[in-house]
């Protein structure tokens, strides 16, 4: 209905005095229920995307500390010639803005560019065939791309905060003569010391809240706070990590070790982007691992059958394709067919405020156990319904959205207008259905409805059964029944498995695209760190060519520095990354999407992981000392004299 201009929608509704039954629906809540449908989806891409600030921020920071190292005789003299630190603080601060606004631009014409061909190419699911034939146009909004040019001129601005305070803190003369930089970081604080387990302690205690509005903001906190905290403990890991090394035998590889382990405050520049990087990459990895695991063990078990038929692929249209009752005794006759199951699928509305449910109308009997995949401590034997109630079994999104528990009562109400009691024997794991499902007894469904239809079939084979022959059988049935059995559609487990898994792999796989990343920012934050340190080592360089070491043998040092490092930089990021992911498989992952899992770690993928950042890492610190250990080094002392 159109109210008259003027009219209050309150005390129009009040006088209409709708029935029980009836309620009043505003225009748009139909469009506000579709979007609350992607809502955790796009949550998650925005998280993904500061992620992705986070790890630039490193790569800003380890630029801007070569940059620094790069200009320290520079910023000495101009310290020398009045330049005050705090002055010296503003300019390399001021550098980075400017570079982080010129960045901000260009990421935003590219990641533009980027969504454009994304829609155009992968489609709005981003390749995953869920929304297939949907063609999205581009939206852009003025308000979020200045939103998000100033989230990235913030995270340079933090990235070059250490490197500014190098600046700030260097002594102009002591630093003409390459005595003092201010990128050892050595002067730590007390407060300092404690910052790494107090974020720890933090990221733990809000991984431990509920969801806030229907997402998992606290979970996403703790995530950052690991992250940081994780970063933060770098030096003491590195410590921790080394003190159980024994004094190598070879003298290069005790330079090596020993200087590391002396200057281990230093690693925090030189491995922060690998920790930070792997971190994110791993837990990415054991997520998706874990996902994928789950999801193919549970269509092993939904799967028993040998062949199965459908007639909608969309439930909102189950009532307009369906198999006649008279096709499943015809059906069941049909010469190798060793026993059928018939599950219907109705869209029930438990909450005119959240999108509807899915009631599963199919055979369960005394083995539901058996047939549904169900958690808790309900998997071997669920409870037993009382007499008076008829029982049913919820999915985990029933579970977390009406806050309906096992052994708790639910009123039903059904397509033929009929509110029942119903009683929850125990929660099963739904895939699927992200919004929810209701299992029903099929025999108790056509008892309470009278609607014995089906739109799906599972169809058990006797031993030496052909499959084609029974499915030419079975479209011959739904044809001689005047059905059309073209829009019947047939598939074997194997297939169904199959399409599923790709769909899955197609859905996730911008995630490695996602780590990708993240190992290369982390890399080249590494080059960047080990060259600014080489580039002030010049004269412990000259020092040892005047000792007698030779270039290859000065390589050899930073070479093993770098491997031990970034060694530590590895194992630092496994460990944090798998802290990550847990939080990500056991609080993300149901707080949004309403469905558990088991923590996988595939460790072969993990390994592998780890060892080519490591040989990255030690590569990259040989390549960067190349040119400070050049042929001149032993005059790069002349300086002191």
């Amino acid at each position: 209905m159109r109210l008259r201009a003027g009219a209050d929608r309150e005390a129009v509704l009040r006088e209409l005095d709708l029935p029980a039954g009836v309620r009043a629906a505003a225009p748009d809540e139909a469009a506000l229920r579709v979007s609350n449908l992607s809502r955790a989806y796009r949550v998650n891409l925005t998280v993904l995307a500061l992620v992705a600030l986070f790890t630039g921020g490193f790569l800003v920071f380890s630029i801007l500390a070569l940059n620094v190292a790069q200009r320290t005789p520079q910023l000495a003299l101009m310290g020398v010639l009045g330049l005050s630190p705090g002055e010296r603080l503003l300019l390399v601060l001021a550098e980075a803005t400017a570079l982080g606004l010129l960045g901000s631009v260009l990421g935003l014409a590219l990641g533009t560019a980027l969504a454009w061909a994304a829609l155009e190419w992968l489609a709005g699911d981003l390749g995953g065939g869920v929304f297939t034939g949907v063609a999205p146009a581009l939206q852009w909004s003025l308000a979020a791309a200045l939103l998000y040019a100033a989230l990235g001129t913030a995270a340079a601005v933090a990235g070059a905060w250490v490197p500014a305070r190098a600046a700030q803190q260097m002594v102009p003369a002591q630093a003409m003569k390459g005595l003092d930089t201010g990128l050892s970081g050595a002067d730590r604080s007390r407060a300092q010391r404690w910052l790494a387990p107090a974020l720890l302690v933090l990221g733990v205690a809000l991984a431990m809240l509920p969801p806030i509005g229907g997402l998992p903001w606290a979970a996403y906190a703790a995530v950052a706070a690991l992250l940081f905290g994780g970063i933060a403990g770098v030096p003491a890991g590195v410590a921790l990590l080394l003190r159980g090394v024994a004094p190598p035998d070879h003298p290069l590889a005790l330079v090596a070790v020993e200087r590391a382990r002396d200057q281990r405050h230093a690693a925090t520049i030189a491995v922060a982007g690998v920790v930070a990087s792997l971190a994110l990459a791993v837990a990415l990895t054991v997520m998706v691992a874990s996902f994928r695991d789950a999801v193919s063990r549970w269509l092993d078990q939904v799967l028993p059958a040998d062949l199965y038929a459908r007639t909608a692929v969309r439930t909102d249209a189950a009532d307009a394709a369906f198999l006649p009752p008279e096709f499943l005794p015809a059906a069941a006759r049909v010469p190798g067919v060793s026993r059928i199951a018939a599950t219907r699928f109705v869209s029930l509305s438990l909450d005119a405020t959240r999108p509807p449910v899915v009631l599963i109308a199919r055979p369960l009997g005394d083995e539901a156990d058996r047939v549904l995949p169900l958690v808790g401590g309900l998997k071997e034997r669920p409870l037993d319904a009382p007499p008076d109630a008829i029982a049913v079994y919820a999915s985990e999104a029933i579970e977390a959205v009406y806050g309906v528990r096992p052994g708790e009562r639910l009123v039903l109400p059904l397509p033929n207008g009929r509110r029942v009691d119903t009683f929850v024997r125990g929660v099963w794991r739904d895939y699927v259905r992200q919004h929810g499902a209701i299992t029903i007894d099929r025999d108790t469904f056509i008892a309470l409805t009278g609607d014995a239809r089906a739109n799906d079939l599972a169809v058990w084979l006797e031993p030496g059964a052909v499959l084609g022959d029974v499915q030419r059988a079975l479209r011959a049935i739904i044809e001689a029944q005047g059905g059309d059995a073209s829009l019947v559609e047939f598939a074997t487990p194997g297939e169904i498995r199959k399409v599923s898994l790709r769909i899955f792999d197609r859905s996730f796989a911008v995630t490695v695209w996602l780590q990708a990343v993240a190992i290369v920012i982390g890399l080249a934050g590494v080059a960047a760190s080990f060259s600014a340190q080489v580039l002030a080592r010049r004269r412990e360089f000259g020092l040892l060519a005047h000792l007698g070491f030779t270039r290859a043998q000065v390589l050899a040092i930073v070479a093993g520095e770098g491997l031990v490092w970034t060694g530590a930089g590895a194992l630092l990021g496994i460990a944090l990354g798998i802290a990550v992911s847990v939080v990500l498989v056991y609080v993300v992952n149901p707080q949004s999407f309403h469905w558990s899992m088991e923590l996988m770690l595939p460790w072969l993928r993990l390994a592998a992981l780890a060892a080519a950042v490591i040989a990255a890492g030690t590569v990259t610190a040989t390549l960067a000392a190349r040119r400070a250990a050049g042929t001149e080094m032993a005059l790069a002392v002349k300086d002191d004299w």
